[in-house]
C-alpha cells in the first residue's frame, strides 16, 4: 500500500504538537475537527433517526400505507440513494476537496426534508426520503475527519463520530414520539431541513480547513478490489443491515413486555450511556495495545450472539441486557472500521470511505427491504436469525483480516 504522503494530517498538525508525547492529548485542532464533524454527522442522522421510532405507525394513516413492504421501501430508500451516490462523491471531495462536497449535499438533504414535509402520501414521502438521499457526504466527512487528525487519535475521532450516532440515536428514541404528538410528521421532516441547515452553517463556519487534495492517489480499481477494503465494506453493510431490521421488531418487544412506546427512551437512553463506558475497554486494547484484530472479531461474533439471544429472550430485562451487548458491540465496530479504511487507503481515503458508505446505505436499504419482508412473511424470529446468518458470513471474512499497516512515520516525527 502506497504511504502516506507528505499533506498527512500528521503534517498538518504538527506545528501544534511538536513537543507532545507519544500518547498525549489531541490538538486544539484535531479536538475542533473531530467534535464539529461529529456534530455534523449528529445534525444529520437525528433528522434520519428521528422517524425510525414512529414512522411505521404513522404510515398506517397514510391512504397508501398499509403495506409493510412499502413502508420498508419509503425507510430504506435514503440508504439506496446514499448507495448510488458515495463513491462518486467520495471521489469528487479527492479532487475539489471536501467542504464544498458536504455543503452540496446538505442542501440536497435540507430540499428533500421539504418535500416530505409537504407530502401527505406514502409515495410523495419516498421521494423526498430519496430526495434527502442524494446527499450522500459521509465519505466527504469521514475523510475530512482523516485530514485534520494523525493517525494516533483517528480511532479516538471516529469514536467521537459513533459516540455522537449513538447519543442522536438514543435521542431520536427519547424525543421521537413527543415530536410527532406536537408537531406531526410533517414538523418532523421539517426540523430534518433545519438542522441540515444548521449543519451547513457548521462546515462553513466551525470545521477546519483541511488540507489541499493531493495528487498523488491510489488508481480506483486498487481501491475497490484492495481485499482489507473488501472485508470492511462486507462489514458495514452486515452491520446496519442488521441494526435497521432488528428495530423493525425491537419496539414491539418492548412493547409486548410491558414498554409503552412513549416509554421506550428509559430504556435506550441508559443502554446507550453505559455502553460507551463499557467499549472505553476494548477501544484502548485495539489502539494502545495493538489488539485490533482480536477486539474486531470479538465485536462482529458478540454482534451474531446479540441476534440469537433476541430471537429466544422474553421479558423486559433480559430485552435490555441484550440491548446493552449490542450497543456495545456496534459502537465499537462503528468506530474502529473508518479508521481501518482510512489507514488501509490513506492516498485516497475520500475514494476508499466513497466505497465503504456506499456498501453502508446498501446495509441500511436491504435491512429495511429484507427485514419488512421477513417480518411480515416468517414473523420476529426470522428477522433476528436472518440477521444472525449475515454477521456470521462477516465473521468469517473477516476471520483472514491482516494487521493494519503501521502507523506513518511522520506521526512519530511530529512528536519527536
Amino acid at each position: 500500500m502506497s504511504p502516506i504522503p507528505s499533506s498527512s494530517p500528521d503534517a498538518a498538525v504538527a506545528g501544534e504538537s511538536k513537543a507532545v508525547p507519544q500518547r498525549e492529548r489531541m490538538t486544539r485542532t484535531e479536538l475542533r475537527a473531530s467534535l464539529s464533524l461529529a456534530s455534523i454527522f449528529a445534525l444529520r442522522m437525528l433528522g434520519l433517526f428521528l422517524i425510525l421510532p414512529v414512522f411505521a405507525e404513522y404510515a398506517r394513516g397514510l391512504p397508501d400505507g398499509h403495506d409493510a413492504q412499502r413502508v420498508g421501501l419509503a425507510m430504506g430508500i435514503y440508504g439506496l440513494m446514499q448507495a448510488f451516490l458515495h463513491i462518486p462523491l467520495g471521489w469528487l471531495s479527492d479532487r475539489i476537496g471536501r467542504k464544498p462536497v458536504m455543503v452540496a449535499g446538505l442542501l440536497l438533504f435540507v430540499a428533500g426534508g421539504l418535500v416530505a414535509a409537504f407530502s401527505d402520501t406514502l409515495f410523495g414521502i419516498t421521494v423526498g426520503r430519496a430526495l434527502q438521499g442524494t446527499g450522500a457526504i459521509s465519505a466527504a466527512i469521514t475523510a475530512c475527519i482523516a485530514d485534520l487528525t494523525r493517525e494516533r487519535h483517528r480511532t479516538k475521532a471516529m469514536a467521537m463520530v459513533g459516540g455522537s450516532i449513538g447519543l442522536t440515536f438514543a435521542l431520536s428514541l427519547v424525543i421521537a414520539s413527543p415530536l410527532l404528538h406536537a408537531i406531526g410528521m410533517p414538523g418532523i421532516f421539517a426540523l430534518m431541513s433545519v438542522l441540515g441547515a444548521v449543519a451547513i452553517i457548521v462546515t462553513l463556519f466551525v470545521v477546519p480547513s483541511p488540507p489541499p487534495p493531493h495528487p498523488v492517489r491510489l488508481p480506483f480499481r486498487q481501491v475497490l478490489l484492495n481485499p482489507d477494503l473488501i472485508r470492511l465494506n462486507v462489514g458495514v453493510l452486515a452491520l446496519h443491515a442488521s441494526q435497521v431490521a432488528m428495530f423493525m421488531v425491537v419496539p414491539a418487544m418492548l412493547a409486548d413486555a410491558g414498554m409503552p412506546l412513549d416509554q421506550h427512551w428509559k430504556v435506550y437512553l441508559p443502554v446507550v450511556l453505559v455502553s460507551f463506558v463499557l467499549m472505553l475497554g476494548p477501544m484502548m486494547a485495539a489502539e494502545r495495545y495493538g489488539r485490533v484484530r482480536p477486539v474486531l472479531l470479538g465485536a462482529v461474533g458478540l454482534m451474531t450472539a446479540v441476534q440469537l439471544l433476541f430471537a429466544a429472550v422474553h421479558g423486559l430485562w433480559a430485552i435490555v441486557a441484550v440491548l446493552l451487548l449490542f450497543f456495545v458491540a456496534f459502537n465499537v465496530l462503528e468506530a474502529m472500521q473508518p479508521s481501518l479504511v482510512s489507514r488501509y487507503a490513506a492516498a485516497s481515503r475520500g475514494a476508499a470511505l466513497g466505497v465503504y458508505n456506499t456498501t453502508q446505505a446498501l446495509g441500511l436499504f436491504l435491512g429495511g427491504m429484507v427485514g419488512g419482508w421477513l417480518l411480515k412473511h416468517e414473523g420476529r424470529s426470522a428477522v433476528f436469525v436472518g440477521c444472525a446468518v449475515v454477521l456470521l458470513v462477516w465473521l468469517i471474512i473477516a476471520w483472514s483480516m491482516k494487521p493494519p499497516p503501521a502507523r506513518a512515520q511522520a506521526s512519530a516525527q511530529a512528536t519527536a
